[in-house]
């Protein structure tokens, strides 16, 4: 299929035109959360990035396959394979068991994604479902002579590459020698960079989760299960690899170390990472506490001005937080709705048919397309791709919002391609819910009633409508146009 989607592969440090390995489809792998605490709006960056992405691949006519892992097992507090397993952290933190914490906050993490308009990927799969598959790795890297035991635990041997740093420049990969020598290192490694890839019962005796293996019963490393889940579900060679540009050094670095040694051929063709959100231009980070939960956010704004933010900007470029964004945000969204909401009453009241006067709309919409579809091929420039639809509200606003005698089937087009080009970006999801379907029909019904009731001058079921639609957080607002609603978080 002609294809002209361009991304920026953080493997070459270059934007590559997007070749799949199958014409037609994508295989896509996101580097999933540790559930052990709500997500702050940082992590969700990389999700919203990644959704857009899969819509823009998807809008572009691809068939795309995502998968994702849970971490519920592993991921340690350093990535120098010292301090506790995040997990067992938050089993201490709020004195419950590993698996309770890690049903709770999937849970709570697939909620937040859901308000945010993001797409659950194809497959996800929680690490501990995986066991066996990452034994197996393990075992082949030790048959290979990439893996050594040491003190009981396996350990990837990073001498054995002639290239471990592969996403660092020569002048960083010089730095990176002695990158770990103020970490308190494993004694057991036989190179500072080496990485666990099995601990056995000799290393977190108070460790929750363990399993049986070639070596002892231990659990896995944190690494290894990417590596291991995009090998099963996707196969040995993918597509796209994402995540955020905290991931490259190094957890991707050893997902490709340890992909490539165990299957013999390249594990994926293209890497993207997206930048950080900073507050007072420092990163926003649980260990700095300086953080913000996606929850504690949409407090105050909603759900949907925290996703406008994310695509407002490049995804590589960083975003310093400030609630005064979010308002702007907010403010830009409301501009958005008021345009489809006119024109949605335009579309009940306009004479039938389609006018002479309507061709140059005709073209103009063509472009519209044509610019969006531009902006997110180049390296999905959503800042450039919500400019576009604005441009369209624009139009919209002036030759057909304000038409003394507008044509529906203009209209509808137009209306059409507002919603196709909000939907690629994720935005304008708010009055459908996040998922659409029936609570849109369910709720679209019960303001019927009341207008209905309103009609008949039945004030008390009018009312009690109202009330029964506020107790579910629908806001209602009786305008000329009609009533609006949108779901208050």
């Amino acid at each position: 299929m002609e294809n002209n989607v361009k991304i920026f592969n953080t493997l070459t440090r270059k934007v590559e035109t997007f070749v799949p390995n199958e014409d037609g489809k994508v295989k896509m792998y996101t580097c999933g959360p540790t559930v052990y605490h709500f997500a702050h709006i940082g992590n969700l960056r990389s999700y919203i990035m990644e959704d857009v992405l899969e819509k823009t691949l998807r809008y572009a006519g691809y068939d795309v396959k995502r998968v994702m892992n849970i971490t519920d097992v592993g991921h340690l507090s350093s990535d120098a394979d010292t301090g506790e397993d995040k997990m067992l952290k938050g089993a201490k933190r709020e004195h419950k068991t590993v698996m309770e914490i890690a049903k709770y906050y999937t849970d709570a993490f697939f909620s937040d994604c859901s308000k945010l308009n993001i797409k659950r990927p194809d497959v996800v799969e929680p690490a501990t479902n995986c066991i066996p598959e990452f034994i197996h790795m393990i075992e082949v890297l030790l048959e290979k002579g990439y893996a050594y035991i040491a003190g009981e635990n396996v350990y990837f041997d990073t001498s054995k590459l002639d290239d471990y740093y592969v996403f660092s420049s020569q002048s960083e990969k010089e730095l990176m020698v002695g990158v770990r020598d103020d970490v308190s290192e494993d004694e057991n490694k036989r190179n500072k960079s080496d990485f666990v890839l099995w601990f056995t019962k000799s290393k977190f005796d108070n460790q929750e989760l363990k399993w049986d293996s070639p070596w002892g019963v231990g659990y896995p490393g944190w690494h290894i299960e990417c590596s291991a889940m995009a090998r099963t579900y996707l196969g040995e060679t993918i597509d796209i690899h994402c995540g955020g540009q905290d991931l490259i050094f190094p957890h991707h670095e050893n997902e490709i170390a340890q992909s490539e040694c165990c299957n013999g051929v390249p594990f994926a063709h293209y890497w993207m990472h997206n930048g950080y959100i900073n507050v007072d231009n420092r990163k926003m980070s649980k260990s700095l506490n300086n953080f913000f939960t996606v929850r504690e956010v949409a407090k105050e704004f909603g759900y949907e001005p925290i996703r406008y933010l994310m695509v407002a900007s490049h995804y590589r470029s960083p975003i310093n937080y400030s609630t005064e964004l979010l308002k702007q945000c907010a403010a830009a969204l409301e501009r958005l709705y008021t345009c489809r909401e006119n024109l949605e009453f335009v579309i009940g009241n306009a004479q039938p048919g389609r006018g002479e006067e309507d061709e140059e709309i005709w073209k103009r919409l063509e472009h519209y397309q044509d610019r969006f579809c531009n902006a997110m091929d180049d390296d999905l420039n959503t800042a450039d791709g919500i400019a576009v639809l604005f441009d369209l509200a624009k139009d919209i606003n002036t030759n057909l919002n304000t038409a003394t005698n507008p044509h529906r089937e203009i209209a509808e087009e137009a209306l059409k391609l507002f919603d196709s080009l909000a939907e690629v970006l994720g935005l304008l999801y708010a009055k459908k819910g996040a998922q659409g379907g029936d609570l849109d029909q369910e709720i679209e019904s019960l303001i019927q009633q009341r207008v209905e009731a309103r009609k008949n001058k039945n004030w008390a079921e009018a009312d009690r409508i109202r009330d029964e639609l506020n107790a579910r957080h629908v806001v209602l607002e009786d305008t000329p146009q009609g009533t609006k609603w949108h779901i208050e978080e």
